[in-house]
């Protein structure tokens, strides 16, 4: 299969410049790049939409460039944005430039030059000189076409620096510098990326004498199925690094998904081929209840970023859940199952009111009747006296108190 029908059949693929001349392009070996922002320490799951694209490229035979904006971050790119960013110090940027570029090398293969490279813009862009910058490539940016552009346009009511309107034309000399240095004929972005992504085109067009075919797609944003924007917890962000999204969390949002969505992210995210997400709808759908597609889906994607450790891991702290047994966990996996949940109440008071204040319980008479009824669980140890506090019951690890209510209503508390 060619990988443009690979990439659309997976919906992958929303804009392109030319698709003829994009699979033309992409019939032979061909140098292709996507570029990353370091604004954070960390990806996130977004971000994970346009690495699983280098690496399906990669896989099908391609050069890839990953490209880490440590110039570009430092001016702020108004796509997708409503007002003007604050802008990163330099330290700042430069040490999450590097975490990224770290990063990248966990997914992509760059063991060999031929295969892929890993790249930081500012080894180009920061010897740029403000006088070589207009003349060499301000000209070729009329200011009529650049305020129409959806990335630029999209600004104007709120206000746009000159600084992040000058973003376009940086991100275009990238794609004109790759396809001088490198032999790059693709750059590919999400889909606000789009303004972005043609400026770079043109540029190739109007700077270069004798041009060679060169193209441009945007990915996708990727929603739910309630259109809610994708990869977002209750709690921001699932990162790729495991210190702070842990293979545990990510693997429940999978596997929390709705039925609609499983499937759609099995074709997004896995490199499961189509038959074989083909069978597991099948089973899917014959089986509705039973999670069939957001197990698979968990599965898959927790193993693609953290490995067969990860998921290992993620699976054990799942079965604790069914099992309560969270005495066996060991400090790091406890906090990693609460993550941010972590509950800080009056250790003196007596458990009555902790449940009530924690919202395990609606009131002291709902509570009593819950203790009594022997629906309340203590780091495995049935509590059914009343007056009890936890400063008489023993924690784990010498802090922690994990109350259970009922089969399913879990909550970890400290001590203040």
């Amino acid at each position: 299969m060619h990988i443009i029908d690979e990439l659309t059949w997976r919906g992958l693929i929303k804009d392109t410049s030319n698709r003829e001349e994009l699979a033309s392009i992409l019939s032979k070996p061909t140098t292709i790049y996507c570029g990353f922002d370091p604004s954070a320490t960390s990806m996130h799951l977004g971000n994970f939409v346009p690495i699983s694209v280098l690496m399906r490229l990669q896989r099908a035979g391609h050069r890839i460039i990953a490209l880490v904006g440590g110039a570009t971050g430092m001016i702020g790119d108004p796509s997708g944005k409503s007002k003007e960013r604050n802008l990163l110090d330099k330290t700042t940027l430069a040490s999450n430039t590097a975490l990224i570029q770290k990063q990248l090398t966990r997914f992509l293969d760059f063991s060999d030059p031929k295969k892929g490279v890993v790249l930081n813009n500012y080894d180009w862009l920061g010897k740029l000189s403000m006088i070589d910058y207009l003349r060499d490539f301000g000209k070729y940016f009329p200011i009529n076409v650049m305020l129409a552009k959806d990335v630029v346009a999209n600004r104007l009511e709120n206000g746009l620096s000159y600084t992040e309107f000058s973003y376009m034309m940086l991100q275009s000399i990238d794609f004109y510098h790759l396809y001088q240095e490198e032999q790059c004929q693709i750059q590919f972005g999400g889909s606000d990326q789009w303004g972005n992504l043609t400026s770079g085109l043109e540029l190739i067009r109007k700077a270069t004498d004798k041009p060679v075919p060169a193209a441009v797609f945007t990915t996708p944003l990727i929603t739910r199925s309630d259109g809610k924007k994708f990869g977002k917890s209750e709690d921001g962000a699932l990162f790729l690094d495991a210190q702070l999204t842990s293979p545990y969390t990510l693997y429940q949002y999978f596997y929390n998904v709705s039925d609609a969505d499983a499937i759609r992210y099995l074709e997004i995210f896995s490199f499961l081929d189509q038959a074989s997400i083909r069978a597991i709808q099948v089973e899917h759908e014959q089986k509705l209840g039973q999670r069939i597609g957001q197990k698979a889906l968990a599965e898959q994607l927790v193993t693609l970023i953290h490995g067969e450790e990860g998921l290992k891991e993620a699976q054990a702290l799942t079965h604790v859940f069914f099992t309560g047994a969270f005495q066996t966990l060991s400090q790091p996996q406890l906090t990693a199952v609460f993550a941010d949940k972590m509950i800080q109440v009056d250790g003196t008071l007596p458990l009555e009111d902790i449940l009530v204040s924690i919202g395990a319980a609606s009131s002291k008479r709902e509570a009593r009747e819950f203790i009594q009824g022997n629906s309340i669980q203590i780091n495995g140890e049935m509590i059914n006296t009343l007056g009890k506090s936890l400063e008489n019951l023993s924690s784990l690890h010498g802090a922690y108190y994990v109350i259970r209510r009922g089969k399913k209503q879990y909550y970890c508390v400290t001590v203040k």
